[in-house]
């Protein structure tokens, strides 16, 4: 046997209990070598749930960050969920630390949504999932389904196991995560309170976001888009044609609200929108800021 087979073999076997490991994920959020991410103090020791979906057949992994003295106390609080949380969490569920220390924010549950893979072969299904049908993609077109299982699975399951207040839900997605926070506001606004959609990408379905008409309207509900200043010319071109038509409507199915963000590009914005987008929803409800 070589001394190169033999340093992988050994590689192999030194590994084994990691990719092991790798195979479920421990409710106490620890990585897979063992090491506790709660070291990781802003983001407050966050709780794992494995939520296996029937409406899609896939399980997605779900990390829920609790607010400081959540366990002192019994109030309920409003809560974001987060699309993409694989890489929103980590980045908004520890900026949020910062936020509420600032006073930006009121004390609030964080709940990323993540697929547990960059890609589509790891399980990663966000360009059926956020998405409305294109004629020029066969797999978009999921939003519906994916709505559902929001509705009738996740959301439940969360509001039954933490202290949420229902009344105040929101709802975070960058690209074509912001794509579903803007199908989502049009097809079922008050299923969240609040939507934040972070450069949507509408670069293939334009029309549908267009020619849409809101099948109810909600008085309370709240819709902030986001647009960076130095996006691609591919994804802030529909994105602005779509905001200026529906400034330019006299009556809208929610509070609307949008904001340019300066210097910044497509992935850049994801803090930006979500510090102004929460600013901004809060503001306008500012005797409900606190549980």
């Amino acid at each position: 046997m070589s001394p190169r087979v033999l340093i992988s073999f050994f590689f192999r076997f030194l590994t084994l209990p990691i990719i092991l490991g790798a195979t479920t994920l421990p409710s106490s959020a620890q990585d897979t070598d063992g090491a506790p991410i709660t070291f990781m103090h802003g983001l407050n020791q966050p709780e794992y749930d494995q939520v296996s979906s029937e409406t899609l057949g896939r399980d997605f992994h779900v990390y829920i960050r609790l607010p400081a003295g959540y366990h002192e106390t019994e109030a309920k609080y409003p809560v974001v969920y987060l699309l993409d949380g694989g890489a929103t969490f980590p980045i908004l569920g520890g900026y949020y630390n910062y936020l509420s220390f600032a006073g930006d924010v009121p004390n609030m549950i964080v709940i990323g949504i993540s697929y547990g893979s960059n890609t589509l072969e790891g399980g990663n299904f966000r360009s059926t999932d956020y998405t409305a049908a294109s004629p020029e993609r066969r797999y978009w077109g999921g939003a519906p389904k994916f709505q559902t299982f929001l509705t009738t699975e996740l959301l439940p399951k969360m509001e039954e196991k933490y202290r949420i207040d229902t009344a105040r839900r929101i709802i975070f997605g960058q690209s074509l995560g912001g794509q579903f926070v803007l199908y989502t506001a049009l097809t079922k606004p008050d299923l969240f309170w609040g939507h934040i959609a972070s450069n949507p990408a509408l670069h293939r379905n334009l029309p549908f976001f267009l020619n849409f008409t809101p099948v109810e309207e909600s008085s309370n509900s709240m819709l902030f888009v986001s647009l960076a200043e130095n996006d691609e010319e591919r994804f802030k071109v529909p994105a602005n044609i779509w905001v200026n038509a529906w400034q330019a409507k006299s009556t809208k199915p929610w509070i609307f609200n949008t904001k340019t963000l300066e210097g910044e590009n497509h992935f850049s914005a994801v803090t930006g929108s979500f510090r102004n987008g929460l600013k901004w929803m809060f503001s306008e409800h500012t005797n409900d800021t606190t549980p």
